[in-house]
């Protein structure tokens, strides 16, 4: 596993093996960013990182000089390689061993981005959970986005602010995001909110 981008780029980084992990590969990942690359600014962004596994998409961001990155996950043997593999690179990583559901349920923070790599052989429905928790919560920035990676055999696209999906080699990305024009709709229907 290797950092690709950023500060540490070409950094390589060796997790136990015994970890019940499913790295994101190097040629998704790289795919991944290369889009967020396009939308995105990464200094200066809050991370949400759930089912972090060995931290691996953590680091990209703390490469490339986001602010604040929180990594979730219940393995207690991934928060600590994760808070070890901080520490070493002095990333802003915020390791927090948790069932993700339950901290999307009990949280309150916003993000600017929020990725999700769950266990591929999970139910259709755990997938749709975590879309609803982030969105019913309030969890991601108007102008942000989260992706969730998956395989062929989850379908997300009839989810709420699904955006678009992209397929690299057995794993797709979908992407969420808020409509921007219901936003608008939105803020112009509020009679709290006052036009300038």
């Amino acid at each position: 596993m290797r950092i690709i981008s950023g500060k540490y780029k070409g950094r390589r980084i060796s997790p136990p093996k015994n970890l019940p992990v499913r790295p994101t590969t190097d040629m998704s990942k790289e795919s991944l960013f290369n889009i967020l690359n396009n939308r995105f600014d990464f200094e200066g962004l809050k991370v949400l990182d759930i089912f972090a596994g060995t931290g691996n998409l953590s680091y990209e961001f703390g490469s490339r000089g986001a602010e604040a990155i929180t990594a979730v996950d219940a393995d207690f043997g991934c928060i600590k390689f994760i808070k070890q593999t901080a520490a070493e690179f002095d990333f802003n990583i915020m390791a927090v061993k948790a069932d993700v559901y339950k901290f999307l349920a009990g949280h309150s923070s916003s993000y600017d981005i929020i990725v999700a790599d769950p266990p591929y052989h999970f139910e259709q429905q755990k997938f749709e959970e975590v879309v609803k928790l982030v969105f019913d919560n309030n969890l991601l920035q108007e102008d942000g986005m989260m992706i969730i990676e998956h395989s062929r055999h989850t379908t997300l696209e009839h989810m709420m602010n699904w955006s678009f999906s992209k397929k690299y080699g057995g794993s797709i990305f979908s992407f969420f995001e808020f409509d921007k024009d219901e936003t608008e709709e939105a803020i112009n229907e509020d009679p709290d909110v006052e036009e300038l």
